[in-house]
C-alpha cells in the first residue's frame, strides 16, 4: 500500500461525503418544500381539517428529517472508520504473505496517524 493509493483514497472519500452531505442537504430542503405546499394547499381546500393536516405534516416532516441525520452518520462512518482502506490492507496483505504486519500497516505506511 503506497503513500499515492492512500492519498487517492482518502481524496476520493472526501469527494464522495460531499456530495453525500450536498444530496442530504438538498434532498431534505425539497422535501420540507413539497410537505409544506401539499399541506397548504390540503388546508385551503378544506379549512375545517386543519388539525389533521397539520399533524401528519409535522409527523412527515419528522420522518423526512430523519434522512440527513442518517446520511451524516454514514458520512461520518467512511470518514473516521473507512472501510476501504481496512479492505485494501487485507487484499494486500493476502496477496504478498512474506510482507510482516507490522511494515504493511496502514499506520506505519501513513506516518502513524
Amino acid at each position: 500500500m503506497t503513500t499515492e493509493m492512500l492519498t487517492t483514497i482518502y481524496a476520493y472519500t472526501a469527494l464522495g461525503i460531499g456530495i453525500m452531505l450536498a444530496a442530504a442537504g438538498l434532498g431534505s430542503a425539497i422535501g420540507w418544500g413539497l410537505i409544506c405546499s401539499k399541506a397548504l394547499e390540503g388546508i385551503a381546500r378544506q379549512p375545517e381539517l386543519r388539525p389533521l393536516l397539520m399533524t401528519n405534516l409535522f409527523i412527515f416532516a419528522g420522518l423526512m428529517e430523519s434522512f440527513p441525520f442518517i446520511m451524516i452518520a454514514f458520512a461520518m462512518w467512511f470518514l473516521y472508520a473507512n472501510p476501504i482502506i481496512g479492505s485494501l490492507h487485507s487484499a494486500l496483505l493476502a496477496s504478498a504473505p512474506h510482507v510482516s504486519a507490522v511494515a504493511a500497516s496502514p499506520a506505519h505506511i501513513s506516518g502513524g496517524h
